[in-house]
């Protein structure tokens, strides 16, 4: 897939790496339980949300290609079973 289309995704995924490194640190230096589970319930949404719009760039991808008449480069039946794996 292309990196263009996936822009959004990628800066979901660095901004969730970022989080990922400071509630390391949280946990390593003893911070607030609340603070914490508050901080890896933003890191877990932001990597689904990642997850989801790959789906869904997924999606418009193999639609466009059919479209064409070209064979699309996933079934729709996998990309389902992946969307699934994600929620």
């Amino acid at each position: 897939m292309d990196a263009t289309a996936l822009a959004d995704a990628l800066t979901r995924l660095r901004r969730a790496h970022g989080q990922l490194g400071g509630v390391i640190s949280m946990i390593e230096n003893a911070d607030d339980c609340e603070r914490v589970l508050t901080q890896l319930a933003a890191v877990s949404k932001a990597i689904d949300r990642a997850g989801f719009k790959i789906i869904s760039t997924g999606l418009r991808h193999c639609q466009a290609a059919t479209e064409r008449g070209e064979q699309p480069p996933i079934s729709a039946e996998r990309l389902e079973k992946l969307f699934l794996a994600l929620s």
